[in-house]
């Protein structure tokens, strides 16, 4: 079930399935680590989402986080971030 990322629980991980932005944005946002299938945590939702990926946090806005599909993966998943 895909889902946007700024709808996901803090702590859940997730699957990066779908990047919706405009191309420019969304070769950013690969470059950046959130590319398709890659596995990242969400760390903190207040004003911004924070992630973790590829062992760094980045913050990413409420509606660049909506522009990103995800889908969570299993709780007794470890989460592989390299």
């Amino acid at each position: 079930m895909l889902c946007p990322l700024n709808s996901v629980k803090a702590g859940t991980a997730v699957r990066i399935k779908q990047l919706s932005a405009t191309p420019e944005v969304s070769h950013r946002l690969r470059e950046m680590g959130f590319g398709e299938e890659q596995q990242i945590r969400v760390v903190s939702k207040q004003v911004n989402v924070i992630c973790q990926v590829c062992h760094a946090r980045l913050g990413l806005s409420q509606e660049l986080a909506e522009s990103i599909l995800v889908e969570p993966l299993p709780r007794n998943l470890k989460l592989d971030v390299a």
